[in-house]
């Protein structure tokens, strides 16, 4: 595992994106705000890197996230915010967390909502990427504790054997991905 230089690229206070269930913008708030609670509905994006062998990077979120610190996830997650494209967010958020300086490509978009206890929630419409990267990545540990390259069938395992593991929009996004853009991945 590389470490990086530890700055902090994600703040309470950044205005997120509230949206509707057709993605039309309804207003802005705080990102602590849209994970409080039930949580609001706001834009919010999953990037899945693999790398030349088709195998995934996993991260291993920071301690310090509020929700589901400590799991494994995909590559990298986050929110565009106010003012911000889609893509530009994206493209920021690999080389913050990672370094890697990749143009992901845009698969598709589906809407959750989950609970972590008591302590807040996820209610997102996410956009789902997918991106190839075979360069050394170096971890911000403000937002990664540690990463791994998995092979797809021992991530397909390690779901069905140890779900817990696992973020829950990483359980709902990976098995589409293996379903229905499989292929389009191995081409990518």
């Amino acid at each position: 595992m590389s470490q990086g230089c530890e700055s902090v690229v994600s703040f309470d206070d950044e205005p997120l994106i509230l949206v509707d269930e057709n993605n039309r913008v309804l207003g802005y708030d705080s990102k602590v705000a849209c994970h409080r609670g039930s949580g609001q509905l706001h834009r919010a994006y999953s990037i899945f890197v693999f790398n030349r062998r088709n195998e995934l990077l996993l991260q291993q979120r920071s301690p310090m996230k509020p929700l589901w610190p400590l799991f494994w996830s995909n590559s990298c997650c986050s929110h565009p915010r106010r003012g911000e494209s889609e893509q530009e967010s994206v493209q920021r958020r690999l080389e913050e967390e990672l370094t890697i300086a990749a143009r992901p490509e845009f698969l598709y978009q589906f809407r959750y909502h989950v609970s972590f206890g008591d302590i807040g929630s996820e209610h997102e419409l996410c956009s789902v990427y997918i991106a190839r990267w075979d360069e050394p990545v170096v971890l911000n540990p403000t937002e990664v504790a540690d990463y791994c390259y998995i092979q797809p069938e021992v991530m397909d395992r390690e779901l069905a054997e140890h779900p817990g593991r696992y973020t829950p929009w990483l359980k709902l996004e990976w098995p589409r991905l293996r379903n229905e853009f499989w292929s389009r991945i191995e081409k990518h």
